[in-house]
């Protein structure tokens, strides 16, 4: 992470302000997408791991329910890192 921030303010540097600051909000844009995913999708694990240990009868409905918000919360990251792809592709130099 440390690496490609690093390229990215060289590219700023580069390439004017303008052009750096877009890359650099991409980047960081996507970074935190993916971050945020991971956190969201280990706290649904956990707690669903914990509800089952409390109610082993009720693992079938537990499970239909965490699978079904993991999917949520990596669709809003998928579509954050898409996006922010999509304003890379935009800055040309």
């Amino acid at each position: 992470m440390l690496y490609m921030l690093t390229l990215l303010a060289q590219a700023a540097a580069a390439a004017g302000a303008d052009k750096g600051y877009g890359l650099i909000g991409a980047g960081l844009a996507a970074g935190l997408a993916v971050v945020g995913a991971g956190i969201g999708i280990g706290q649904i694990g956990g707690r669903a791991t914990e509800g089952i240990a409390r109610q082993p009868d009720a693992t079938a409905r537990i499970q239909t329910a965490m699978i079904i918000a993991a999917a949520l919360v990596e669709g809003v990251a998928l579509f954050v890192a898409v996006i922010a792809f999509l304003i890379q592709g935009k800055i040309t130099f």
